[in-house]
């Protein structure tokens, strides 16, 4: 399909417009290179055909995109490779044949033409998942299914959260599963940009360099043996002047339904509540702060109530976003 091009009609007929695009693709994923960042990261570079087509334009920010990871000895599913129906094809294959869809985040999108690439960093960890396992063991030709933004087009399609309006203070904290996202997000930022990031990781080994405005200091926390959250916890409340408390993540927010998600924007609510609009989100000014907290969805409830319901920032200056629930599988 041409996008922006007109069907041919007969003489004398009036002209037909091809129906535009959708605002994603759905491409055939190949394996492009591994690279073994460190004893929890591996970075996987996809490409192949119709990867020309595939955004974002400039920064990835925190750009999440759609991996289908085929079953064990199974391929990728060709005859899906159609945007405005792969996900009807995709559940009508029986369910042996499927394999599973999972989220994850653009680390970056390099290249030109036949050689651009998307870039993803995988988390391995025990027990793994279809998608850490897919890592864990990929070969360079592999390939997997990934719905992305049509470049160009990353605003219809969503699934860039970060929207920090004017400000300039800014404060960020991530899990291992967000670690490639805060990477980007903190490559992005002009120059004058200052503020505190905190980024959890369960080895020493996983800690690496990120570039940032010089006005912006990152407190890497190592979990090691400690429960998850507990540290990103004590030090945000530390930051934020509050007494440190010793809690363990999964009991410092009140009861909520396990299947409740965690994810709430200037303009969107997991809960239904109306937070605001596209206008508020732009209206932080370059005097207030805007926080940016992504991870585990314990640690995230309890870091929103900090936020909000103690220190009393409002809430369209923050984005929370559980990425993963303990024990859940993330589609």
């Amino acid at each position: 399909m041409t996008s922006g091009t007109a069907l041919s009609a007969p003489a004398g007929s009036p002209s037909v417009d091809a129906p535009a695009p959708a605002a994603h693709v759905v491409l055939a994923a190949t394996v492009r290179s591994i690279e073994r960042l460190s004893p929890s990261f591996v970075r996987i570079a996809f490409g192949g055909e119709g990867f020309d087509q595939v955004g974002p334009e400039g920064a990835a920010l925190d750009q999440r995109i759609k991996l289908v990871i085929p079953g064990p000895g199974r391929s990728f599913p060709l005859h899906l490779i159609r945007p405005d129906s792969w996900y009807a094809a995709w559940l009508a294959l029986p369910e042996g044949e499927r394999g599973q869809v999972r989220t994850y985040t653009v680390r970056s999108v390099l290249g030109e033409g036949a050689d651009r690439r998307v870039i993803v960093d995988f988390v391995l960890h025990e027990p793994s998942g279809p998608a850490g396992a897919f890592a864990a063991s990929a070969k360079v030709g592999d390939v997997v299914g990934m719905l992305a933004p049509r470049r160009g087009r990353e605003d219809e399609f969503g699934g860039i959260e970060f929207r920090p309006g004017a400000a300039r203070r800014l404060w960020f904290t991530a899990d291992e599963t967000a670690v490639p996202a805060l990477a980007s997000i903190l490559e992005s930022l002009p120059p004058d940009a200052d503020g505190w990031a905190v980024a959890e990781v369960p080895n020493a080994a996983d800690v690496r360099h990120l570039d940032t405005p010089a006005g912006l200091r990152v407190d890497w926390l190592v979990r090691a043996s400690q429960p998850r959250g507990r540290a990103t916890i004590e030090a945000v409340r530390a930051r934020c002047g509050l007494h440190v408390q010793v809690v363990d993540p999964a009991l410092a927010t009140p009861v909520e339904r396990p299947e409740e998600e965690v994810w709430e924007t200037a303009i969107f609510s997991s809960s239904g509540e109306v937070v605001g609009d596209r206008a508020a989100a732009r209206g932080v000014g370059p005097d207030e702060t805007y926080a940016w907290v992504a991870g585990d969805s314990d640690t995230v409830k309890a870091i929103r109530r900090i936020l909000v319901g103690e220190v009393g920032m409002a809430r369209h200056h923050v984005a929370f976003m559980g990425y993963w629930k303990v024990g859940t599988a993330q589609a």
